[in-house]
């Protein structure tokens, strides 16, 4: 075990290292430069905006070549240091980060959990009942074959503008103050209603039809017609062939955790969510690098470690795994 997860943990790490060069990289090669949009919006006198050009420069350590640029930014990430907000200087971006990411968890967390475990539940049913199957099978590839912005904005349409049951945008009612009481976290639920359903309509399909089709596959196995034909009830049969058809869906739980998050970016933006895929628009748009690449970087983190944490998870359900770490080892 011990070594699996060295092995693991030396892959992630590599993984890791490639994936934050490449998001430090993004958007310093973005056209156009961020301190001159910055100083524009100050709109001073052509001598004080160059005063003030030179001293942004030295600020954000522009003035360096790229590779002591790419040092002082792992020297930094070490330190837990993301930089200072372009934008909104001199906020630092951890800051910024801080604030966005509970709306970010609370739409990712919930949305992932409940469309996995109820697909798997409604997959497992729909295979033992043909009622079911008829109907979930063709709605659930409607689901997982629809964009999470093209849903997210057929949503706001249809209960948002036409029929007014949810709002349209923002995190809560803007004209509350955020604080700790019950009118708040009511307008927090209210706004976070359609930006979740969104997420979780179109990850729910995915999970009902992959464990719909691996029961199937696993009642039509050697191994369970062997058991029907010794005389096992077919409850166990379905026992067994449930808890092998969960091992390929806590899998595909980890290859997924990617295209969720990007979902969820996007669902944010269609929403104007006050989550991190808002924030890293509004960087894009001001050419903020260090927003840009302190959001990615948290993404980058999270997703690597979700996917450890599945990888462990497998080896602790799947027994299998665990004879063949032995074999490994011997």
């Amino acid at each position: 075990m011990l070594r699996y997860l060295a092995r693991k943990l030396f892959i992630y790490l590599l993984t890791f290292i490639v994936a934050v060069t490449i998001d430090w990289a993004i958007p310093r090669f973005m056209p156009g430069n961020p301190v001159d949009a910055l100083v524009s919006r100050i709109a001073l006198m052509p001598d004080a905006n160059a005063a003030l050009t030179s001293y942004f420069i030295a600020a954000f350590n522009f003035d360096q070549p790229l590779w002591q640029q790419y040092l002082n930014f792992w020297w930094a990430l070490f330190n837990g240091d993301l930089g200072r907000s372009i934008m909104l200087f001199p906020t630092p971006v951890t800051t910024l980060i801080g604030r966005a990411l509970p709306y970010t968890l609370g739409l990712l967390l919930p949305s992932i959990l409940l469309s996995w475990y109820v697909g798997n539940v409604i997959g497992a049913l729909a295979a033992r009942r043909k009622f079911l199957d008829n109907s979930v099978l063709p709605f659930g590839y409607l689901l997982t074959a629809t964009p999470y912005m093209w849903l997210g904005i057929l949503l706001a349409w249809v209960l948002g503008s036409t029929l007014g049951w949810f709002p349209l945008a923002f995190g809560y009612d803007q004209s509350l103050k955020a604080e700790w009481s019950w009118q708040f976290f009511g307008s927090l639920l209210y706004h976070w209603v359609l930006p979740f359903a969104s997420l979780f309509m179109v990850a729910l399909g995915g999970w009902a039809i992959g464990m719909r089709n691996m029961i199937i596959y696993e009642l039509e196995s050697d191994y369970a017609n062997y058991l029907m034909a010794l005389g096992a009830p077919q409850r166990l049969v379905r026992k067994y062939a449930f808890r092998n058809a969960m091992l390929p869906q806590i899998t595909g739980l980890a290859l997924q955790l990617g295209a969720v998050v990007g979902g969820a970016l996007v669902t944010e933006i269609v929403f104007s969510y006050p989550g991190l895929g808002w924030l890293v628009l509004s960087g894009i748009q001001n050419q903020d690098y260090f927003v840009i690449q302190g959001v990615f970087l948290f993404i980058i983190v999270g997703v690597l470690l979700a996917n450890l944490i599945v990888d462990i998870v497998y080896v602790i359900v799947d027994p299998r795994t665990r004879v063949g770490l032995q074999g490994d080892a011997a």
